[in-house]
């Protein structure tokens, strides 16, 4: 299956620089040998298990993040972001993740627990993830400019489409529903945005990643139903 730099990829985490293909081959067989592919052959089978992602087996996100840090312990951090904002992994499974590895000595746990530890003191999902996101679909489709953390309604929001009442929500699975209090937070902050006159378009990191053109096309018909209707004035 794909493991470590080719499987953050499959994943959707763009790897800097030109690596070679990595592939587990659980069990202590022969060795591979094809010209650009790095073979990895581990004895700790913890969270080894197949996924498929686009056709392709690869290793599960928690264990990708360990086996990531064993080769790029750089990429850790940026790839945990990602997979946090995509609401692919939570920081509590990381978390967990972390003590199952660290108790089999694996060598990527030490970048696993550098990311995790930035993380929690942050306690946020890194941001350059999801402006550098927004603003390459912005870029791909023409979309209209637009303000990354812009003041609506005294409220924080991800983006306002300068201009025009049109606010986008990058909404994951971590930030978004699984805690009571909070669920009632965003449904206030919601209903605060939209009495100020604003139009809220939701996205899903998954979306804007995945499915490019429909995210927008989304924003493209709020923009136009919304703009110069005066109603955010």
């Amino acid at each position: 299956m794909a493991s470590h730099r080719s499987s953050a990829m499959l994943w959707g985490h763009e790897i800097r620089g030109d690596d070679p293909v990595d592939v587990i081959t659980p069990g202590r067989g022969s060795r591979l040998r094809i010209d650009g592919i790095r073979q990895h052959r581990p004895r700790g089978v913890v969270d080894l298990r197949a996924v498929i992602r686009h056709g392709i087996a690869t290793t599960n996100p928690l264990r990708s993040l360990s086996d990531l840090g064993a080769v790029s312990p750089d990429e850790v951090d940026p790839f945990l972001g990602h997979l946090r904002i995509a609401g692919i992994v939570s920081l509590s499974a990381a978390r967990a993740a972390l003590g199952r590895h660290s108790a089999q000595g694996r060598h990527g746990s030490a970048a696993l627990r550098a990311a995790i530890a930035q993380h929690a003191l942050l306690d946020k999902p890194p941001d350059s993830v999801l402006e550098n996101g927004m603003a390459r679909l912005a870029a791909r489709f023409g979309l209209p400019p637009m303000t990354f953390h812009a003041i609506v309604a005294g409220y924080e929001v991800d983006f306002l489409v300068d201009g025009s009442p049109v606010v986008i929500e990058c909404e994951g699975w971590e930030s978004h529903g699984l805690d009571r209090a909070q669920f009632d937070r965003d449904r206030v902050r919601a209903a605060d945005i939209v009495a100020a006159g604003h139009v809220i378009v939701p996205m899903t990191w998954n979306r804007i990643i995945r499915q490019p053109a429909l995210a927008a096309a989304d924003i493209q018909r709020a923009v136009a139903q919304w703009s110069g209707s005066g109603a955010h004035l």
